[in-house]
């Protein structure tokens, strides 16, 4: 087939909640099925919030070697030649701003920090708790030390505000200064203002020569929200969120049925079972 005759030249595919399983491994369907998409000539990219530190160990285990967008789109990484193309910072002076307005809204918050660059740690604060990827490391330090080198985001978590509300508030009071957005389970970041996955989704997909219209997206939670309005189609896991639901161009199965897969099946006409 040729890539003129693709119903999509590029399937754009989040990470946590949606190429991944609970286990943190990609299925031997879903294996099978981007597999076939690229042997038809389709390109395959992941695009996460996870740093390129942390998304490493995936790409690594799953044989990846394209060019990845990391860290809600502050980067752009090639897994093959494991080298940083472009790396966006959060101006620290700002994010502090924005952490004291916050906390002057709803109280003490638990804050971790994204340090720049490929091997860049994460760096937590008292309280602060990481509740996906378990495996991957995660360095206590005080207060001040959080922001004492450049960072890519902030992580905050509220002892008892939801993260939807924790999320609201944040943007309320400091969505001048900061971009707001959560990603998962007990993650809520601070980004650069106007940062999104969609900036780097559209960064990475000029370099690969494809437009937003031949971009088929994948994901589960509101930081995929403006991936799903840059792209020509957007599909929602069934494990996702109600918002990305509800501007979702269709709903597949959850990312413990091979929901990837069994769209991809049915749109490429792979007859995967």
């Amino acid at each position: 087939m040729s890539t003129a005759a693709l119903p999509y030249r590029l399937v754009a595919t989040d990470l946590d909640g949606t190429l991944l399983t609970s286990a943190e491994n990609v299925s031997a369907r879903t294996r099978e099925a981007l597999g076939a998409v690229t042997a038809l000539g389709a390109q395959h990219i992941i695009v996460t919030g996870r740093s390129a530190g942390w998304t490493k160990p995936v790409l690594d285990e799953i044989g990846y070697t394209g060019i990845a967008v990391c860290g809600q789109g502050a980067q752009v990484y090639d897994a093959g030649a494991h080298k940083l193309l472009t790396s966006v910072t959060l101006d620290r002076q700002l994010a502090a701003l924005a952490l004291a307005k916050i906390e002057a809204e709803v109280g003490p918050l638990a804050v971790a920090a994204n340090q720049d660059g490929l091997d860049g740690e994460v760096v937590a604060g008292p309280g602060y708790r990481l509740r996906i990827a378990t495996g991957l490391p995660v360095r206590e330090v005080a207060p001040e030390q959080l922001l004492a080198a450049p960072v890519s985001k902030l992580y905050i978590q509220h002892p008892e505000l939801t993260d939807d509300q924790l999320a609201d508030a944040a943007r309320a009071v400091a969505g001048q200064l900061v971009g707001v957005v959560m990603a998962g389970d007990s993650i809520v970041e601070l980004l650069p203002l106007g940062l999104t996955k969609a900036t780097g989704l559209s960064l990475a997909s000029r370099r690969l020569g494809v437009t937003a219209a031949e971009t088929i997206a994948f994901g589960d939670m509101p930081n995929d929200i403006p991936m799903f309005r840059w792209a020509g189609y957007g599909v929602a896991m069934g494990n996702a969120h109600e918002q990305l639901r509800a501007v979702a161009d269709e709903v597949t199965v959850g990312n413990d049925e091979d929901g990837v897969a069994v769209v991809l099946d049915r749109v490429f006409g792979l007859g995967g079972q």
